[in-house]
């Protein structure tokens, strides 16, 4: 047997309708499985800020400093 053209390509043409859908079908995959990824690395980095969080608590926030309160209450009264 002679390798010819229709013995490795199809010779019927596909409708423009079912290219379109096996287009849809296959963007739709491969942004599911993005999202998928996405989704789960997210959730490793959630687990790994929360380990690092209970490691090592965060340190109270200063006070906040009287004198500019006293300051602008001067200012605004007098």
């Amino acid at each position: 047997m002679a390798a010819t053209k229709d013995k490795f390509f199809d010779a019927a043409k596909i409708p423009p309708r079912d290219r379109a859908a096996i287009t849809d079908d296959t963007a739709k995959a491969i942004i599911a499985a993005e999202a998928k990824a996405r989704a789960k690395k997210t959730e490793k980095l959630r687990e790994l800020r929360l380990q690092a969080e209970a490691a090592n608590p965060a340190p109270a926030p200063a006070p906040k400093k009287a004198k500019a309160a006293a300051r602008k209450r001067k200012t605004v009264a007098g």
